[in-house]
């Protein structure tokens, strides 16, 4: 790894900015797993560095695309994203705009399933059988197999070119701590990639996490980027009147 340096603590994964992190690792026509749950627990400064590298016709997987104007809703503006393999495309106009018109190819995932499949991807599982979505549209064109009479339908692990995920906490060997509802789906993105990319509000030096509290182990994250100023958005905002 370019920016990553070999010291007498071990191996240091932290690079210099998104934009460093992500040299060499990024192409056209890419598949990706990215953390976040709409814009909660995304990695803001890789996805915009992402954005100005220009790569385009990638898939993202992802539980949905955010807001227009804001995270993976930034990619679609520029037309860089071909397809989404999704659960959820209701907060974003430019998502459904692009969905209605065929410029965006759009793969249907139950939020369950989809997690399991990037869990599967990380664990070197080519495939499972679930139960979710038999008899509806997310089961046409797959394999149904009957286990004791029951109907379960084939689904396929996720195996991304590279994942990106957003940490509260990290050390530099790149093992992770997620702060409350901002785990989501980062856990299983961070395993299923070639090569996974984290970005951390807080760094510290190897053995200041507790071991028991590591949520992803450095194991699984090669490049590390340090982000101490999320802009940390709110999606909707409702209030009581009077």
């Amino acid at each position: 790894m370019a920016n990553a340096t070999s010291t007498k603590r071990g191996l240091n994964k932290l690079y210099p900015s998104a934009a460093a992190a992500l040299e060499g690792v990024t192409r056209d026509g890419m598949l990706m797993a990215i953390g976040g749950f709409g814009i909660c627990g995304i990695p803001e400064a890789l996805i915009a560095a992402l954005r100005d590298t220009g790569v385009k016709n990638i898939t993202v997987a992802s539980n949905n695309a955010g807001i227009d104007g804001w995270g993976l809703g930034q990619l679609l503006e520029t037309r860089q994203i071909k397809k989404m393999i999704s659960s959820y495309v209701g907060e974003n106009a430019e998502f459904e705009r692009q969905f209605l018109t065929g410029e965006l190819e759009v793969e249907f995932s139950p939020q369950g399933t989809l997690a399991e499949r990037m869990r599967a991807g990380g664990a070197g599982i080519p495939g499972f059988y679930t139960r979710t979505g038999v008899g509806t549209l997310i089961a046409e064109g797959k394999e149904i197999k009957e286990f004791d009479g029951v109907p379960y339908v084939l689904e396929r692990g996720i195996f991304a070119d590279v994942s990106m995920v957003k940490a509260w906490k990290a050390d530099t060997q790149g093992n992770l701590i997620y702060r409350r509802t901002a785990r989501n789906f980062n856990p299983m993105a961070a395993t299923c990639g070639k090569v996974t990319i984290a970005e951390a509000e807080i760094i510290v030096e190897p053995g200041e996490l507790d071991p028991d509290e590591i949520h992803t182990p450095g194991i699984f994250i090669h490049r590390l980027v340090h982000n101490p100023h999320p802009e940390k958005r709110i999606e909707r905002r409702t209030v009581r009147e009077g």
